[in-house]
């Protein structure tokens, strides 16, 4: 017997909390529906805290549903204050227009927008900008009581550091009115999103009934009051760590802020605990087939994993030249075109520089004393040779291809070119 979507999306660790699972249940098993995935463009790019919820919407995409991407052109403008401590960064209008067309490229990647049942893509800003003040929260502002949204966890940390801002008290406002807009307008019935955004959905969901004079929402809410939520867990480890942190900041999917061969690299060096959970959010390998394979071999299966998962986000070609230079660095026959690369001055070799200023100003480490404990630790090598002394002096000598080698530990490497 197939399994239900739902069923399928649960199993493989999709789903953490639904404002009516059996209600969602029905409606994703059911005929055609339409949902929606929020993302605000608050950087010029995605990162890995992304993906997960682009991947939950490509599966209800793939089983035949009507998606939304909405991109918040005016939500950004405000910054969603959930699970920060510190005010975010605030954009111009020009900053957030930039980095608004860079995610939709960006969001090509993941979701379909063309052939068979495409995605649509939205601009809250459309809607909200052309809505007066005055207008909005009495029309809005009226059905939310501050005393419940302060006790929201979205607002936890600022309130407890005592900076809650009356513009980031706006933003639930603003992302439950895009709920009621992308329901009136397009009949859209589910929104999906990570837990982070759990307090927001909600939000959306009781603003509804309300409108329509229902009340809050609950488990007992009719199929004709449609408007449900649904969440995925934020990208952890097993040890509970954050995914997406790296030595050099956040794993992004561009390739001008993360390399294709660090992207890759990120992915393959995770812990070996780990590899089943990617392979089952980020593959369409059935779990069974998975999980025998981290059994047999979790070298092999992580090594799937990393690049499927590239593949993914940077297309076939580009994951097949980071294994050609995964599997050149440890044969005979080396060649380093595909390994990711910075230039920096050849005066700074002509006179000598020193192998800890060289690992830190190529970003290759990201600090003095973390390039010493490396070295120490014999976990630096320059043209394939280890590096046993802090004081070391790398010249011109060292540059004869033009490039001087450096290398981390047993696999992260970097092309320094004069």
């Amino acid at each position: 017997m197939k399994k239900s979507v739902f069923q399928s999306l649960k199993d493989r660790g999709y789903i953490y909390q639904a404002t009516h699972e059996n209600k969602i249940r029905q409606a994703v098993d059911g005929p055609l529906m339409t949902f929606y995935l929020g993302i605000d463009p608050t950087a010029d790019s995605l990162h890995i805290g992304h993906f997960f919820a682009l991947m939950m919407f490509r599966r209800l995409q793939d089983a035949g549903h009507k998606g939304i991407l909405l991109v918040g052109g005016a939500t950004a403008l405000v910054g969603d204050p959930s699970g920060k401590s510190d005010l975010r960064k605030i954009l111009s209008k020009e900053e957030v227009e930039h980095n608004l067309e860079e995610v939709r490229t960006l969001a090509k990647r993941f979701i379909r927008l063309d052939g068979e049942n495409p995605a649509l893509i939205v601009n809250n800003a459309d809607w909200i900008n052309t809505y007066s003040y005055i207008d909005f929260m009495r029309d809005i502002g009226i059905h939310f009581n501050v005393n419940k949204m302060l006790a929201a966890e979205t607002y936890a940390k600022r309130l407890n550091e005592g900076g809650l801002t009356f513009l980031e008290m706006g933003y639930m406002l603003m992302q439950a009115y895009d709920f009621v807009h992308l329901n009136k307008q397009y009949g859209c019935i589910l929104q999906i999103g990570g837990s982070d955004q759990w307090g927001n959905i909600v939000a959306g969901v009781n603003l509804g009934r309300k409108l329509n004079f229902h009340g809050e929402f609950d488990e007992s809410d009719s199929m004709e009051d449609q408007m449900f939520g649904l969440t995925c867990p934020l990208l952890m480890t097993k040890e509970g760590k954050k995914m997406g942190k790296t030595e050099q900041g956040t794993l992004w999917v561009a390739r001008n802020k993360t390399t294709v061969f660090d992207f890759y690299q990120y992915f393959y060096n995770v812990n070996d605990e780990d590899t089943e959970m990617l392979l089952k959010l980020f593959t369409s390998i059935p779990s069974e087939q998975i999980e025998e394979d981290c059994k047999n071999n979790i070298v092999k299966a992580k090594r799937l994993m990393a690049y499927e998962i590239t593949r993914l986000v940077h297309g076939a070609e580009e994951a097949d030249k980071v294994l050609d230079a995964v599997d050149t660095l440890f044969g005979s026959n080396i060649n380093f075109d595909n390994v990711p690369s910075c230039k920096i001055d050849q005066s700074l070799v002509e006179k000598g520089i020193n192998i800890v200023d060289l690992l830190t100003i190529t970003n290759f480490l990201p600090s003095k004393s973390e390039a010493r404990r490396m070295i120490q630790q014999g976990g630096i090598a320059v043209n394939g040779k280890k590096i046993e002394d802090v004081d070391t002096v790398i010249g011109l000598d060292s540059c004869d291809n033009g490039y001087v080698l450096l290398k981390k530990g047993k696999k992260a490497f970097l092309k320094v070119i004069i």
